[in-house]
């Protein structure tokens, strides 16, 4: 997939004094986050985070940008600014390292503890700079300002950066809890500060734009938790991301006021949740973490088992348990809660986990049914305070499909921004920011990398659309020994086929017809192989989409003798 705008033609050079801003993901997608600034020939990235496949992308481990754009200009990044520490901000910054080792790594120290420990397991040792709320850097031709936001995990940070063309306010993914977990609020008197100073561009997360209101507090999931632990009376299964701090935060409490022990479940859970609590973002309480070995020793009703897998991930803990697939067996009378929210295009996977554990005779407790999760992403209510504090001159919806983009853009509008200063980008469009005014200018290829167990972008839509085909319509293979000589079959054609409810029998029909063919077209003068095996594919492709209305993949072998 490249840019969706193919009457988009490449960017011109960029002008003296302006600003260039490329998202090469997030745009259009919620996922694989990454912004590229260019000002004064010198680069800086934003975010570097992966996309999760879905259904129709099987065997894909993960999506990254696509770093093609700035692969000939690496020496040029003078920094990557980490807004915070979820998966689809982080995850591909090893990759882009494998580029180049040494480019600094910036974010808050939540943030960073998280990825060098991603980096630690592709050994990669990188140049960190911890910054925190109110800080200023100057990363070469780039001052940037951090500023603390609320989001679903701790340690989150805007950045506004400034240059020669005008000021930029990223808010990476925020929300604005009034009263969230740890008193750590977004903080709206710095975003009054640099309205006053003056927004040139504004890009600013668009996930809930869809969504009327404010987002309801973190904490009041607090004695939803404590009313489900209180209604159960076996094992409590709770299910949410690796990273979300605050969450585990409520689940350790909640355990701890019911008399019940929390088993960690999944490496990146275990590992994350480890440094949050060395880093004193997490306060465990005496005696209530247990390892997971010791579930056994336990009365059902003393055990919590916090895992992955709220978004219906096929390998990681909480699919497996619902497939029968994992040590920890779900039964009768168990509670799950999925503490997620859904993410757009995992629907389906969700509900058949759902599905699977409600079968094993399990109480599953999620958002659809209870209020155990609430959304890291500023609704509309919080988005036009947000515009009408800061007043931008030009905005950059990010962080959302496009229906999450058009929303915000209307937003803006509603607000006073002048439509025509309301830029609507996706993934690969070129954003100038010339004499105050945001534009498109152009677009650059920015298509989807797939990470394929140890292959980085290997795998093309054209492998994808053959595993889809094997995968929905079958195989067939054809073997055929033919005469050098005369062209005569002499041995098969024989067909073999797998992914069908029909007996390979019913194949017999068209081997007479398959075999006319062959020496029909040696004796029409064709001795190529490749030639013959074309023959033999088209005409069994004709009969099974006729006979079996089926289109499956066609392997034809061809031997000469």
């Amino acid at each position: 997939m490249s840019h969706p705008h193919p009457e988009l033609t490449p960017p011109p050079p960029l002008a003296p004094g302006a600003l260039r801003i490329v998202a090469l993901g997030g745009l259009g997608e919620v996922g694989r986050n990454m912004a590229v600034l260019e000002y004064d020939g010198r680069l800086l990235v934003i975010d570097c985070g992966v996309l999760f496949p879905e259904d129709h992308q099987p065997g894909v481990d993960l999506i990254l940008p696509d770093f093609e754009y700035i692969k000939d200009r690496l020496a040029d990044i003078e920094a990557i600014v980490l807004t915070h520490g979820h998966e689809d901000h982080i995850g591909a910054v090893p990759y882009l390292l494998r580029l180049r080792r040494d480019i600094p790594i910036v974010g808050s120290q939540l943030t960073l503890a998280f990825v060098e420990a991603k980096l630690k397991e592709h050994r990669i040792q990188p140049l960190s700079m911890v910054v925190k709320e109110g800080q200023v850097e100057q990363l070469g031709a780039f001052e940037c300002e951090f500023v603390a936001v609320n989001h679903s995990i701790p340690d989150a940070l805007a950045v506004a950066v400034r240059t020669g063309a005008g000021t930029v306010l990223h808010t990476g993914d925020f929300k604005m809890d009034q009263l969230p977990l740890d008193g750590r609020i977004t903080d709206l008197r710095a975003f009054a500060r640099l309205g006053e100073e003056g927004v040139d561009l504004f890009m600013v997360d668009s996930t809930n734009a869809e969504v009327p209101g404010f987002v309801a507090q973190e904490r009041g999931i607090g004695p939803v938790l404590d009313q489900v632990f209180g209604d159960s009376t076996k094992r409590i299964i709770v299910a949410s991301f690796s990273s979300h701090v605050h969450r585990v935060q409520q689940v350790l409490d909640a355990a701890h006021a019911h008399g019940r022990r929390v088993a960690l479940v999944g490496r990146s859970m275990v590992r994350n949740m480890a440094i949050a609590a060395d880093l004193g973002y997490l306060k465990v309480p005496e005696n209530v973490l247990i390892d997971i070995k010791r579930i056994d020793d336990l009365p059902d009703d003393e055990i919590v088992l916090m895992c992955t897998g709220s978004q219906g991930e096929p390998m990681a803990a909480l699919s497996r348990m619902a497939n029968n697939d994992h040590r920890v067996s779900v039964g009768f009378g168990d509670t799950v809660i999925l503490a997620s929210s859904l993410i757009p295009g995992n629907e389906n996977a969700v509900f058949r986990i759902i599905n699977g554990l409600t079968r094993l005779g399990a109480r599953v407790v999620h958002s659809g049914n209870a209020k155990v999760h609430v959304s890291g992403h500023a609704s509309a209510g919080e988005l036009l305070y947000c515009y009408n504090i800061l007043k931008p001159r030009n905005v950059m919806p990010v962080h959302g499909e496009v229906r999450h983009l058009v929303a915000n853009a209307a937003l803006a509008v509603q607000t006073g921004v002048p439509a025509d200063r309301v830029v609507l980008a996706e993934d690969g469009v070129v954003v100038d920011l010339v004499d105050g005014r945001a534009s498109v200018v152009g677009a650059v290829p920015c298509g989807y990398v797939y990470v394929d167990g140890s292959s980085v972008g290997e795998i093309t839509e054209v492998e994808l659309k053959d595993r889809r085909i094997l995968g929905d319509e079958g195989f067939i293979s054809i073997f055929a020994v033919v005469s050098s000589a005369d062209g005569k079959v002499l041995a098969g054609p024989q067909i073999t086929a797998r992914g069908f409810a029909e007996q390979d029998a019913v194949f017999d029909d068209i081997l007479p017809e398959l075999t006319t063919a062959l020496e029909d077209a040696t004796r029409g003068g064709a001795t190529d192989v490749h030639q013959l095996q074309q023959i033999m594919r088209r005409v069994v492709g004709r009969w099974v989409s006729n006979r079996l209305r089926r289109r499956p993949m066609i392997i034809p072998v061809v031997v000469e003798a």
